[in-house]
């Protein structure tokens, strides 16, 4: 009687923990959490996926039945990079950033049709499209000159393409224009030119700007001979002397001024002057 107590109480004591260990793993098995910024698509094993979506909190699910997939609906950026041709044949190389995430109520769809990597299934593929085309109807020059309406219609037609596939485009910018090495040459090759050409017309306004200078300084000369042979006609030679007299005096100031000159009295036999008395007295 004794045994059969102990059997019957171990019995009760081991449905017990049982009913305790599976009532643990109800909430790992049949709940689920969606964080912020998530959105998760329901797969049901006997009816498919799911139309509706699953914002954020706690959710119950049916173990084995019910297989919830999640999906970040916040912004992220992609970076897309091409070489494409232009208008005149010139190769170029073009970086688009992207920010996208997905329409919420499209992802059914999306998991339907493209999977959780939607973004490496359509992005590159429709980005190098857009780009190619748009860039195929522009100069190499009117991608610098018209940049900011080249970008315009890239993101017009990329924002019209991705929301084909239920993804929205918030912000597409065009980060990094480059050219090939034939026109970079060019360019460098046309300031040059450019350079050469404006320093050329420096010259020539510089020649003529001495050629008026010379005009306009032999006009007053021809001016001041006609005014001097005028004075000249009227008072005789009296102008000449004066101008004689202004002269002397200017040279006698010079000489005075100057160290390298000795001056030695008139008529005196001098040693310095020795070779000059021989001459006189012959």
């Amino acid at each position: 009687m004794a045994n059969a107590g102990v059997d019957k109480m171990l019995t009760l004591v081991s449905r017990g923990m049982f009913g305790l260990g599976a009532a643990a793993m109800v909430p790992s098995l049949c709940l689920f959490d969606v964080d912020g910024g998530q959105r998760v698509v329901m797969l049901n094993m006997l009816s498919g996926v799911e139309d509706r979506t699953r914002g954020e909190g706690t959710h119950f699910k049916v173990p084995w039945l019910m297989q919830p997939k999640w999906y970040n609906i916040r912004l992220r950026p992609k970076l897309i990079q091409t070489t494409t041709g232009t208008k005149d044949l010139q190769m170029v190389t073009i970086h688009v950033r992207m920010l996208f995430k997905p329409d919420v109520e499209g992802l059914p769809t999306i998991h339907k049709t493209l999977g959780e990597d939607y973004d490496e299934r359509v992005l590159p593929s429709v980005a190098n499209e857009v780009m190619k085309a748009t860039i195929a109807q522009y100069n190499a020059e009117q991608l610098l000159t018209q940049r900011e309406q080249v970008s315009r219609e890239i993101r017009e037609a990329i924002v019209a393409r991705a929301s084909q596939f239920n993804i929205l485009m918030d912000d597409i910018a065009i980060t990094h224009l480059t050219y090939g090495k034939e026109f970079a040459r060019a360019i460098e090759e046309k300031q040059v030119a450019e350079q050469d050409a404006e320093r050329q017309k420096f010259i020539v306004q510089r020649s003529e700007q001495e050629r008026q200078a010379t005009v306009i300084r032999s006009e007053g000369e021809a001016e001041a001979a006609k005014m001097i042979s005028e004075a000249l006609k009227e008072h005789g030679s009296g102008l000449i002397e004066v101008r004689r007299i202004d002269a002397a005096k200017d040279i006698a100031e010079n000489l005075s001024k100057s160290p390298n000159v000795m001056y030695l009295p008139n008529g005196q036999q001098m040693l310095l002057n020795i070779a000059g008395g021989a001459r006189a007295q012959q």
